[in-house]
Parts: structure tokens; sequence; C-alpha cells
């Protein structure tokens, strides 16, 4: 039997194509984000946007036209794939100061807020919520990198 190097995922490839699968467990008929909090390669949390659990399914309870819109216009149920992952893990008591979170979508600013205030060292994106919600910049992004977060635009090698 020959000696083959076999190929291995890096965990940041790992991490970020759960992140996507986890995407499609969403309820919300607007976007699907999936999120997954790391702390020394090893997974402490995963989510995904979607309301609070035990209230509704958006896509099951408003059909087509999904959930209320608050004034600014965004989902009025729905928690950010971010908050999700971080409040899950914050109740399980797991530690989150210090570890990485791979998103679908870019932060906005109130998930950076959050990010930045449970300590979390590094963001993994894959695709920009500027980009998705029409705005000049990624202020969620900015806002991290400004209090020293590392930001990282997820890039398949």
């Amino acid at each position: 039997m020959e000696n083959a190097i076999r190929h291995k995922p890096k965990f940041d490839d790992i991490y970020m194509d759960l992140a996507v699968n986890l995407a499609q467990r969403s309820h919300c008929i607007k976007a699907q984000v999936g999120a997954v909090l790391v702390n020394e390669t090893r997974i402490i949390s995963i989510g995904y946007n979607g309301p609070p659990a035990g209230t509704h399914n958006c896509d099951e309870d408003f059909g087509n036209v999904g959930c209320p819109r608050d004034s600014k216009g965004s989902c009025s149920l729905a928690l950010h794939a971010e908050q999700n992952t971080i409040l899950y893990a914050a109740k399980n008591g797991a530690k989150v100061e210090g570890a990485t979170l791979y998103v679908t979508l870019s932060p906005c600013i109130s998930c950076a807020r959050v990010i930045y205030t449970m300590k979390i060292k590094k963001v993994f994106f894959l695709n920009s919520y500027a980009e998705y919600k029409g705005i000049p910049t990624d202020e969620g992004v900015e806002f991290l990198r400004k209090f020293g977060v590392e930001v990282v635009k997820y890039e398949k090698e």
C-alpha cells in the first residue's frame, strides 16, 4: 500500500462550511445566516438567525411575507445568528472570551457591539452585510477593527 498524503481540510474551512450549512436551518424568508463559535479548535456554540426558540417560525407562521417589520424595516422577531450563537454559549457556561466567530454575513453594528463586549478576539465572515443591505460600509466590521478585534473576510484556499 502506498503512503499517499491525504488532504486534511483546514479548521477555518470546516467551521465556515458548518456555518453555511447551519444557515440553511433558518426559518427567515429574507436572509439565512449561520454562525459557529470556536475556542481553541473546539466548537463551543452554533446558531442561525431567527426568532427566539418557542415563538414563531417565520416561513411557517407568516408565509411568503415573513414576520412583521420594525420601524427600520428589519425583522421584528429575529435574533441574528451571532446573537443566537453567543447567547447559547453564555447560557450554557461556555468560555466566550478569546473565542473566534465564523459567520456567513459580516456583523451588523448591533452584533458588533455584542461581539466586542463578549471579548471575542477574531471574526471570519463570508459575505458583506453592507452589500446585502445596500448600505455604503460594513459598520460592524469597522467598529470591531477600530476597537482591536481581528476581522477577516473569509476566502477558501
